[in-house]
């Protein structure tokens, strides 16, 4: 992507705004991917850590997974999860503010002992489990945004600045050529003139 410019002063002034814009906008950019970077390791991690208790609970009630088949499967649904937003470095992440179950009716004199902790641990592991979810959405959109915005400070580093430079110095040497001719002219002319004289 070459930058485009005309061998004039208004082009040179143009592209020295530009020049003087983007190198000041370059450390906001570089500590908003610094800041998502860390922001995206934090949801990575707690979704790790998530993951792993949601594992851990499956795994010491595995030996009582034959009485779940007298568990009614409806007993026990989300009705709502409840989510609000929280910025971070500019980008939009959802947060899990309350999870909402609905529990049907049952006799607890009908239904064996355990119908009680059945339905805590139910709701547990959904509740680690939507979280987990959460937090992956919000790790990819975090990741989104942290990818972003480093291709805009690579953009910057490594393409615009330098290109504006470099069309600064061929403006400036082509407007000091003519210059330069235009006085080496002038000369010739006046020499002429007082040759005639």
């Amino acid at each position: 992507m070459s930058v485009k410019f005309q061998f004039n002063k208004i082009s040179q002034q143009r592209l020295k705004k530009q020049l003087n814009i983007r190198p000041r906008a370059l450390p906001t950019l570089q500590s908003k991917e610094a800041a998502l970077r860390v922001e995206v390791k934090k949801a990575k991690d707690r979704m790790s850590e998530l993951e792993k208790e949601l594992n851990k609970q499956l795994d010491e009630y595995s030996n009582v997974m034959r009485l779940w088949t007298e568990f009614e499967e409806d007993l026990v649904t989300v009705k709502e999860v409840k989510l609000s937003s929280k910025k971070i470095a500019g980008t939009k992440t959802p947060v899990l503010e309350d999870v909402v179950f609905d529990i049907k009716d049952f006799s607890l004199f009908n239904k064996p002992g355990w119908f009680l902790k059945g339905v805590e641990l139910l709701e547990s592991l959904s509740k680690i489990a939507i979280e987990r979810e959460v937090f992956r959405k919000k790790m990819e959109l975090l990741e989104y945004a942290r990818k972003k915005t480093t291709q805009k400070v690579n953009l910057y580093e490594k393409v615009q600045i330098p290109e504006d430079q470099s069309a600064i110095l061929k403006i400036k040497r082509f407007l000091e050529d003519q210059e330069n001719l235009s006085k080496a002219s002038q000369k010739i002319v006046k020499k002429r003139q007082e040759q005639n004289q």
